[in-house]
């Protein structure tokens, strides 16, 4: 589109431990995808513009369940009704929820320093991932619903980058 916006930032510089590393790029994930619903226009932020029904405020809603049981330990019954946000909810409200959960896994994170331990949970009964396993796994979640982000953003107002 011409006079697109496109906006770019290059992969982060991170320290050189392997979970500075992990969670350098998983933050810059997390910016990147907020950042492309963060002042999306209604109603197209919840309107499906692919047959799957994929929107960006799905998107971001769903991510949100994610950090949240990976790093929170909390239960997801019904993961494929996460890629729905309600319809009352703003997306300004479903963006903090997102940055409340990744404020709240990265309060989690800054507790651990070897990778290959379970990720604390709240209820020590409940089984954990391992920490290098879960922060690879958020990237890998993180940056695929980013892409499908970038042109869902795209196709909505032509806004285009990282």
């Amino acid at each position: 589109m011409p006079g697109a916006e496109h906006r770019d930032t290059p992969p982060p510089r991170t320290a050189n431990g392997e979970i500075a590393v992990l969670r350098g790029f998983l933050d810059h994930l997390r910016t990147s995808i907020a950042g492309k619903v963060d002042g999306a226009p209604e109603p197209q932020v919840r309107t499906a513009a692919v047959p799957s029904g994929t929107n960006l405020l799905g998107l971001l809603n769903h991510l949100t369940f994610v950090e949240r049981s990976m790093f929170l330990g909390d239960d997801v019954t019904d993961w494929q009704a996460t890629f729905h946000a309600a319809p009352g909810d703003s997306a300004a409200q479903v963006v903090a929820r997102y940055r409340d959960a990744v404020e709240r896994a990265n309060d989690v994170l800054d507790g651990c320093s070897d990778p290959g331990a379970p990720v604390p949970r709240p209820r020590p009964d409940r089984p954990a991932p391992r920490i290098r396993w879960a922060l690879t796994h958020m990237i890998e979640e993180t940056a695929r619903h980013a892409g499908h982000a970038d042109i869902l953003r795209e196709l909505i107002d032509g806004t285009t980058g990282r």
